[in-house]
């Protein structure tokens, strides 16, 4: 007797817009995702606390409760990837966004396949996430200490509470020590795939790392910045 089929991923969309609704979720079904829609944030509220999902997308520009509300309440509790949909113009939309917890944004008007992409990019790190913390690994950089398997974090013995891509960010310059990182490589780690997005998204994680692994995050000593070219996790520590 075969194995019955994996369980397809369980999706949120939270958008005022019905056309937005309808297109993105009618997409995600096609590649055989699991849909829910919600039409506000409060409409959202209960679908997230009746159910449990692989993912949300929420439009930050809502009446009512926005996303960027939703996205700070749910990362309150849950590492759950989200996807904030951003106006175009909405530039710090997107910083506050990354901010709250947000894992990636895309703008509107966007194509269905960039924000496939982006989705797939997201569940693909999960997982990649889930089997490398299964190895039970640790990373000990200078006072940094990182606990792969469960996903903690301390620094100089205190315990940090980073989002997930604040956690990748932090974990692929710590188990590189001196190396130097481009914004474009740092998105990729976090897609998984080759970056196509604003890499100043990049700037936005390191500022919010730093404020939470830095003693001065204005002159930090953990995550440097080599100027036209990147950032890399400081060496020589003792």
């Amino acid at each position: 007797m075969s194995p019955p089929p994996p369980a397809a991923n369980k999706v949120l969309v939270v958008d005022d817009e019905l056309s937005v609704r309808e297109s993105v979720g009618y997409a995600l079904e096609q590649e055989g995702f699991e849909v829910t829609l919600a039409a506000d944030g409060e409409e959202a509220e209960g679908r997230i606390s009746g159910d449990s999902f692989d993912l949300l997308i929420l439009d930050i520009m809502m009446p009512g409760k926005s996303g960027l509300d939703i996205c700070r309440e749910v990362r309150a509790h849950s590492p759950v990837p989200i996807i904030l949909l951003t106006a175009k113009d909405a530039e710090v939309d997107k910083v506050v966004g990354l901010e709250v917890g947000a894992d990636d944004y895309v703008t509107k008007p966007f194509s269905v396949r960039e924000l496939l992409g982006r989705v797939r990019a997201q569940l693909r790190r999960r997982e990649l996430d889930r089997s490398s913390g299964a190895e039970g690994t640790a990373i000990e950089a200078g006072p940094v200490s990182i606990d792969l398997a469960r996903h903690l974090v301390s620094i100089r013995g205190e315990p940090v509470n980073l989002t997930r891509s604040e956690f990748q960010v932090l974990r692929l310059l710590a188990e590189n020590p001196g190396q130097v990182f481009s914004r474009k490589e740092i998105m990729e780690e976090l897609w998984q795939t080759e970056f196509q997005g604003d890499v100043r998204a990049c700037d936005v994680h390191i500022s919010n790392l730093r404020q939470k692994v830095e003693r001065d995050p204005q002159n930090p000593e953990l995550v440097l910045t080599v100027r036209r070219v990147g950032y890399r996790f400081a060496e020589g520590f003792r």
